[in-house]
């Protein structure tokens, strides 16, 4: 009777090989260093947003938040403390915690959903107060304004889409600056003031004041990519002198007022 041919032997080298390709694979993307984020927030802000000494990796680590005019700019603030993140992908995007040790009761929790168009991105209902004093990092006019104070932001239900580069907005922002100061006045504080960002079909954005001796209001709204907003800034009976380098600043001044104008 014949005997049926042998099957030749598979080397298990392959196997082997693609194991410990793909695990190396892994190891790659799984501890992938908190400086090559820092590097893409640097390029996507154009160096405005800074990563400033990251530890850990891409998907648990921390950093010093820095803000700065951009390339070539001296100014530069930093928030106190650190910044810590944590970071997991999903098969449609990416969610994220972030948690400040100066500004943040609870951490922050953000969704990136990708779109056929675009992508979107939630940001779960939550309070977080920031020192007014980072914004002199940007650079014009806020290091002119050298802006003192407290910044209570909360959210909610807020969701920003991108299509074809148009952000449609839902849900609602509440930015507060309270007891707000400036080198440019000699009256501490000023006033307290609540900038509302209302989400819709057509995302709308108000600025009123709480209380204070400099006055300030307006409203606003997008346009395709640009907001445009009109407002004006006015001292209270007896502070004209003590705010008029500030009125002659923050917008074009016509008799006791001064008007203000983005886009």
């Amino acid at each position: 009777m014949a005997r049926a041919p042998r099957r030749p032997r598979t080397s298990p080298w392959p196997w082997a090989v693609a194991g410990a390709v793909l695990g190396a694979v892994y190891a790659f993307i799984a501890f992938a260093p908190a400086r090559w984020l820092a590097a893409a927030v640097d390029r996507a802000t154009a160096g405005q947003v800074q990563l400033a000494e990251p530890r850990g990796t891409v998907w648990d680590g921390s950093a010093r938040l820095v803000l700065t005019g951009g390339r070539g700019s001296t100014d530069a603030a930093a928030l106190p403390g650190r910044l810590a993140w944590r970071l997991q992908a999903r098969w449609d995007g990416a969610v994220a915690q972030l948690r400040a040790e100066c500004c943040t009761p609870r951490p922050v929790d953000l969704r990136a959903r990708w779109r056929i168009a675009g992508w979107q991105l939630q940001v779960a209902d939550t309070v977080s107060e920031w020192p007014a004093t980072v914004l002199a990092g940007l650079g014009t006019p806020w290091n002119t304004l050298q802006l003192d104070g407290e910044v209570r932001l909360s959210t909610q239900g807020l969701s920003v889409e991108w299509v074809e580069g148009r952000p449609r907005i839902a849900g609602r922002a509440d930015l507060e600056a309270l007891r707000v100061a400036s080198r440019l006045s000699t009256l501490r504080p000023m006033g307290s003031y609540r900038i509302t960002l209302q989400g819709g079909t057509q995302a709308t954005l108000r600025l009123a004041t709480l209380e204070g001796s400099l006055q300030l209001s307006g409203s606003g709204q997008w346009v395709g990519q640009r907001l445009r907003f009109r407002g004006e800034a006015s001292a209270v009976p007896g502070s004209e002198s003590a705010l008029a380098n500030l009125l002659n600043i923050i917008g074009r001044r016509t008799g006791e007022r001064s008007l203000i104008s983005i886009g």
